[in-house]
């Protein structure tokens, strides 16, 4: 049964937007940890955005805060990543991910959640 699906990914030239869409079930949406993750070729996947959908509570990596906001519609139990101000440096395929484990402090530490999404390809042109 998916848990987490992504949408919106696409080609972008340098300085464009685009907003990926992670739509999840009502059960993995409630009250849980989702994040977003990216993966360029010969590199780890690194965190990008966290918000947990209890409160609201954001997280952002230092290489996109004051461009990327993440956000949430829980009427639709889905998650937004809106990047703008997009740089080459971003390409890579991202990743909506879900269900945050302890123990600790939240991060974005890809192998503390427990959901993932297939992918969806941003490809930015310099």
């Amino acid at each position: 049964q998916v848990q987490v699906m992504e949408s919106g990914g696409g080609s972008v030239q340098a300085g464009g937007s685009l907003r990926l869409s992670c739509e999840a079930s009502a059960r993995t949406y409630s009250n849980n940890y989702m994040a977003w993750f990216r993966q360029a070729p010969g590199k780890e996947r690194e965190g990008v955005a966290g918000i947990y959908t209890g409160d609201i509570s954001t997280l952002y990596a230092d290489s996109v805060k004051g461009r990327f906001t993440i956000s949430q519609d829980n009427a639709k139990n889905t998650v937004y990543l809106q990047m703008t101000t997009l740089q080459y440096e971003d390409t890579a395929m991202y990743y909506c991910a879900a269900g945050w484990r302890g123990p600790g402090r939240w991060s974005l530490t890809p192998d503390k959640y427990s959901y993932w999404g297939q992918g969806t390809q941003v490809t930015v042109s310099s």
